[in-house]
């Protein structure tokens, strides 16, 4: 059932007479939930609670911890076709990807709990201490990682489960031992809602403390700023545009303490096709990616909205028919009026700069808030000589980039903004030839792919889900995956501390029986 309340720990509260909806975009009518935004009081009270509960939860032991994560996916199952049907409703996407993203966000949930159970993801390092050591003693020294504090997390429009309430940050920052007080994102609040409503109980079911987690609903960027400057707040995690991912991490760089912003961004993910793949497989391959192309709508932060490739007839064949066979698919609705506004003023931007041509454009007619697949085409230097042309369009758009030769295509790789991906479609023979172009799409991108689409991302430890900026704020760490969780931790130091009053995971004994780094040796043995 839908209160529209937020939750200030495990608590539903209305302090705010202030309300919004959320929106159908396949009726084009507003929902009939009504939310009510948090107040500055009720941002404030869930913050403290957070600390409050950070003091108990930071000391949590990994198997308490994996009791409340498994908790939460079971909660969360237990919605049944209720989460599901207002999924729907509030983004217009099919059963079939609700289902999917809620399988998905439980294997995260679940997978956070195995990690945390085992115990070794702490990184224990011990140097053993060497008194008689000349000309000085040898202290003993013992690092682990330790929880940061609380975390707000922004729930990702497009990704409404995966990436939101109980999302890779939320889960990876609870594994952590670090609070989460959520902004939920207006489009889906009644979604965001019935997740919040589902962690609640966990925590409550499994003895957590009140604050481990709170949800906030808000309209706009108040709520959102509060967070970020409240200086019980420790971190950030964010999904969405640059715009918004930047304009977070500005404001958490000027606080008296600033703190980390983990923010995926913009991407348009580049794919370079070389000669031999176009040649062999041209019509196969323009196949695949006008499906990936249109995709969700285009919405994804993984759409392959650059293709590069060599003059050649195999290109021009290849842009031949992509443009037939993505008009052949049939537009689908995307998020909000808002999404598909500004996907067409994106698009419209574009096409009014000098040199870009349309190959393929959806003509017919179209249900409401439904997007326009298009195909868009230029010439190397005009691309390399204006930079707008990189900017990403959200939606199911790409744009084909025809260089004259090796030179043009390494030059034009060189100078794209960060990536979340890139791509290389090939024949393996011919990759030697092309060392230079890989380099120079390895060093822009998170993940490099090889004869594949970029769309669709694989929750497991080898995922890397972030990129140079503007991909990411820090490439080094991404959302996805069990290294997600390193970002809400920082290294600590015990140095000849008595050995019963160090942490578990660096006792003598190591009764946790877990990996550690003993004077350079990987074990799990005692000392």
């Amino acid at each position: 059932m839908i209160t529209g309340k937020n939750y200030i720990g495990n608590e539903p509260s209305t302090l705010n007479g202030t309300a919004f909806k959320t929106f159908d975009p396949k009726l084009n009518l507003e929902t009939e939930w009504t939310f009510y935004e948090a107040t500055p009081e009720e941002v404030a009270d869930a913050v403290d609670l957070a600390w409050n509960a950070f003091l108990e939860f930071r000391y949590f032991s990994g198997m308490k911890k994996a009791s409340f994560l498994r908790k939460i996916a079971d909660n969360i199952e237990d919605l049944g076709d209720e989460l599901v049907q207002i999924y729907c409703k509030e983004t217009g996407l099919p059963k079939g990807r609700a289902k999917g993203e809620r399988g998905r966000t439980c294997f995260q949930l679940r997978t956070f709990a195995d990690l945390v159970e085992e115990g070794s993801w702490v990184n224990a390092t011990i140097d053993t201490a060497i008194p008689n050591r000349e000309p000085g003693p040898k202290p003993d020294l013992r690092k682990m990682k330790i929880p940061i504090g609380p975390i707000a997390v922004f729930g990702a429009s497009n990704f409404p489960l995966a990436y939101s309430t109980a999302g890779g940050d939320t889960a990876s920052a609870l594994a952590s031992g670090c609070p989460v007080v959520v902004k939920s994102h207006p489009m889906h609040a009644g979604t965001g809602e019935l997740v919040a409503s589902a962690i609640v109980r966990a925590a409550k079911e499994t003895g957590m403390p009140n604050g481990v987690f709170s949800n906030l609903n808000s309209s706009g960027i108040e709520v959102g700023q509060q967070l970020v400057k409240h200086p019980k707040i420790k971190g950030i995690g964010f999904t969405g545009s640059i715009a918004g991912g930047r304009a977070l991490f500005d404001m958490a760089a000027q606080r008296e303490e600033p703190i980390p912003v983990f923010a995926e961004m913009g991407s348009i993910n580049p794919v370079v096709f070389l000669p031999k793949a176009l040649k062999l497989k041209g019509k196969e391959w323009a196949k695949t990616y006008a499906g990936s192309i249109t995709l969700g709508t285009g919405q994804f932060c993984t759409n392959p909205g650059l293709l590069l490739g060599l003059r050649s007839n195999a290109l021009d064949g290849f842009v031949r028919t992509l443009s037939e066979e993505i008009i052949k698919i049939i537009p689908s609705c995307m998020l909000h009026p808002n999404i598909i506004s500004k996907y067409d003023a994106n698009k419209a931007s574009v096409l009014n700069e000098e040199n870009v041509s349309v190959t393929a454009e959806y003509s017919a007619d179209v249900a409401i808030n439904h997007a326009r697949s298009t195909v868009v085409k230029v010439k190397g230097e005009a691309f390399i000589d204006n930079p707008r042309l990189h900017q990403e369009v959200f939606g199911p758009f790409s744009m084909v980039v025809e260089c004259q030769d090796e030179h043009e295509l390494t030059h034009a790789i060189s100078g794209l903004e960060g990536q979340l991906t890139g791509t290389i479609v090939g024949v393996e023979n011919e990759l030697g030839a092309y060392k230079t172009v890989i380099e120079s799409l390895e060093n822009r991108v998170g993940r490099l792919i090889f004869n594949g689409v970029p769309t669709g991302v694989e929750v497991c430890p080898s995922m890397q889900h972030g990129g140079p900026y503007p991909a990411s704020t820090d490439s080094r760490f991404g959302a996805v995956g069990i290294d997600a969780i390193q970002r809400w931790v920082r290294p600590i130091s015990y140095q000849n501390w008595p050995n019963h009053l160090l942490p578990e995971s660096l006792k003598n004994e190591n009764p946790l029986g877990i990996q550690r780094l003993v004077n350079n040796e990987q074990t799990d043995a005692p000392i």
